[in-house]
């Protein structure tokens, strides 16, 4: 293919070579003209240069080519798919009409066109996920996941090509691909590509915590590999006498997972002790599947000692995603616990590639949990004026929850999020069940509808016609499917009541022949300290504000504010008093920027990390409004995480008219001068002061914690360098708080 002056020559090999890759995956999927047609609209797409580079340079037409390879080879996704890729954004310049692509490659090609470039926007732009475009996207997703495979896929692409992109970019992919795409990934099965975007997202978001794991991992390697070796050798031997055909390994746990356990377990490096996983994978027809991965596990815990606590079925009973396995905790050599995974090649290519992997075994059609999953989305859509940020939340609830197995009276099996309660059970039966559930029967026993189940449990809902939804059943449900629905019940019954007040309140002004203005009565309500219209109403359709008591204060009202307005009306132009408030606030110069060059925009440093001047800092959008935190925060990574829509960008703009508090630990050799010589340091550094110290000794160890006062990093930085210097002293470490 001619690639024109648009590619570097290394651009322009790399793009070659990785064409000639897809085609190569792809072929024995293509129809016999697809390859020729190709070429032929490609040629026109590159000529006319419609993908273009991005604002860090990065070609489109090799970010498209990167992004078919993941979605192929990674994913599992083939023709229709991937060319409508490769096609989406020519349609989108209008350099390809969509008439062209459905005439030469079908209208299913066409459709997923569509359907991208209805998400273009979040699709093309490297933008964190926000309120208003995430309804769009989750549409997209319950309209067809190959879009949503799609996207990871090219979230994926982005990711690893995150060292050619702004730092601003950077923070933002990482933040975008942590809340949603690696979720979505771990949703749809695809652990290997849940587990890198993770991984990367800690590099971009916290690089001294992913470095220091990465380097502990490297200094471990050989006497954890050897560890394997010996805990491994007599399993393969036994599996080899019984004739089995297998694949046996160890694995090593990803940075993130590490991470969140060091963070979990309150514990050194050295105190994790399952920092990798052994598995074993069987070549079996799929009719001996379950028998031969309970004979090896029938093996294994003969030689090493179950965990009878940890022991975790997927083979019986399927995660809702498709996942498959056995996973047992042993004790290995050096009397050190080992989880051990048993599964076939179908269900490790499964548990690799997830959804797609399925479409090889099964057809296209997608799995019962997943078509329930996404039941469960559209009906959130469906929900009119439904809050977008419940919206996020609910949705999230289900990305990542593990999950437990209980059971109809007729013995159905339901699935349902580990921590759900009776109530989540009778709305995952049917919604008019959970309105009307009062209790429960589980295992015969009666229980409140707040009781949580657990695995195997068998539930039977018992109702009342008079029961209807209350808000605090939003405090312990843990389903998005029971939370959409009971918010929409709660909605309803909320515009019934208004009507009614309002109905009520109106009646009441006619009767007794007092005239109704609406604005007069808007500003009554506001005075009354009501924060909506809707809270008003609801007050006295809950019998909460007496609708006499109400007109009685608004006649009163009225009268008042006629009279005040009279008085206003003859003041003299002598009492004015001049005062510029805008002229007050402009002497104030921001010391942040937020978000897009925002300034004037009210924010708090937080106290968890105290930010000062010269820090990697990002916004966070709390209850008590915008926090400004260090990218190295302690709370950082579950913001990120748990929160990314909150997240937004903030940066220095000043230093502020006064210093920033920094404590600094101080560790060396107990001896009396130490603390003069530290203090004497801090006093002769200009624009530095010292606010306060505390000092504690131990054992010859002297350990002091010294508040200063100061403008900036660099400041910062020469004043830790200066006391390192002291006699004495072994360490110096910045504390968050």
């Amino acid at each position: 293919m001619e690639t024109k002056e648009f590619f570097t020559p290394e651009e322009k090999k790399l793009f070659a070579s990785k064409y000639k890759e897809l085609l190569r995956h792809l072929h024995s999927f293509l129809e016999r003209e697809d390859v020729p047609k190709m070429k032929e609209l490609m040629k026109r797409v590159v000529a006319l240069d419609c993908y273009g580079r991005d604002k860090n340079g990065i070609n489109g037409l090799l970010r498209n080519i990167e992004t078919a390879l993941i979605a192929t080879t990674e994913i599992g996704l083939k023709r229709t798919s991937v060319i409508a890729l490769l096609l989406y954004r020519p349609v989108m310049k209008k350099v390809i009409t969509q008439e062209e692509v459905e005439q030469k490659f079908g209208s299913d090609v066409t459709l997923i066109i569509q359907r991208l470039l209805k998400t273009s926007d979040l699709y093309a732009r490297n933008t964190a996920v926000n309120s208003e475009n995430f309804h769009h996207l989750l549409f997209s997703f319950a309209e067809d996941v190959r879009v949503i495979l799609l996207m990871i896929a090219d979230r994926l692409c982005l990711m690893r090509l995150g060292k050619q992109m702004s730092e601003d970019d950077r923070i933002r992919l990482a933040t975008e691909a942590s809340y949603l795409y690696a979720p979505l990934a771990h949703r749809l099965g695809l652990y290997k590509i849940k587990s890198e975007l993770e991984d990367l997202s800690l590099k971009y978001t916290d690089r001294k915590q992913f470095d220091f794991i990465k380097q502990k991992l490297n200094e471990t390697k050989r006497s954890r590999d050897a560890y394997i070796a010996e805990f491994i050798a007599p399993i393969k031997q036994k599996l080899t006498e019984e004739g089995f055909k297998f694949d046996i390994k160890g694995r090593t746990k990803s940075i993130h997972s590490i991470n969140n356990k060091l963070k979990k377990q309150q514990v050194e490096f050295e105190g994790i002790y399952d920092l990798f996983a052994i598995r074993v994978v069987l070549d079996t027809p799929p009719e001996k599947e379950r028998s031969e991965c309970w004979q090896v596990y029938s093996i294994i815990t003969d030689m090493y000692q179950p965990n009878p606590k940890r022991m975790k079925d997927w083979i019986s009973i399927p995660k809702s995603n498709g996942y498959e396995s056995l996973h047992i905790t042993v004790m290995g050599p050096q009397n050190k616990w080992v989880e051990v995974q048993i599964r076939t090649k179908r269900m490790d290519e499964i548990a690799e590639r997830g959804l797609a992997a399925h479409w090889k075994y099964k057809g296209v059609k997608a799995e019962s949990g997943l078509d329930e999953f996404l039941n469960t989305v559209r009906a959130a859509l469906e929900a009119k004026e439904h809050n977008p940020i419940d919206l996020m939340q609910d949705f999230k609830m289900d990305l990542y929850k593990d999950e437990i197995y209980v059971f109809t009276p007729t013995g159905e099996l339901i699935k349902l999020a580990k921590g759900a309660t009776v109530l989540d059970f009778a709305f995952a039966i049917h919604t008019k069940l959970g309105c009307k559930c009062v209790s429960a029967k589980v295992n015969e026993k009666n229980v409140p509808i707040k009781y949580v189940l657990n695995n195997g449990d068998t539930v039977s809902v018992i109702t009342s016609p008079t029961q209807s939804p209350k808000r605090d059943w939003l405090n312990f449900v843990v389903t998005s499917k029971a939370r959409v629905k009971i918010k929409q019940a709660l909605k309803e019954e909320t515009v019934k009541a208004v009507e009614f007040a309002k109905e009520m309140l109106a009646r009441r002004l006619k009767n007794r022949k007092i005239e109704f203005d609406e604005p007069n009565l808007m500003r009554y309500i506001k005075k009354k300290g009501f924060k909506t219209v809707t809270d008003f109403y609801i007050e006295i359709a809950e019998e909460r504000l007496d609708p006499n008591q109400v007109i009685d204060e608004y006649v009163e009202f009225v009268r008042k504010e006629t009279e005040g307005s009279e008085r206003q009306e003859v003041r003299s132009a002598e009492e004015y008093v001049a005062n510029n408030p805008a002229e007050e606030i402009s002497t104030n110069k921001d010391v942040l920027v937020i978000d897009k060059n925002l300034t004037g925009i009210e924010y708090k440093l937080a106290k968890c990390c105290n930010p000062i001047y010269g820090d990697d800092v990002f916004g966070f959008v709390s209850t008590q409004g915008i926090k400004i935190h260090r990218m190295d925060c302690p709370n950082a990574q579950e913001m990120f995480s748990r929160f990314g829509y909150r997240i937004i960008r903030a940066k220095w703009s000043g230093k502020g008219n006064s210093g920033y508090a920094v404590t600094l630990r101080v560790t060396g050799r107990d001896d009396i001068a130490i603390v003069t010589n530290i203090t004497s340091v801090i006093s002769k550094e200009q624009n530095v002061n010292l606010r306060s110290l505390n000092i504690n000794s131990v054992d010859g160890i002297f350990q002091g914690d010294f508040t200063v006062m100061i403008r900036d990093t660099t400041a910062l930085n020469v004043l830790t360098k200066k006391i390192k210097g002291v006699s004495g002293v072994k360490a110096v470490e910045r504390l968050n708080s």
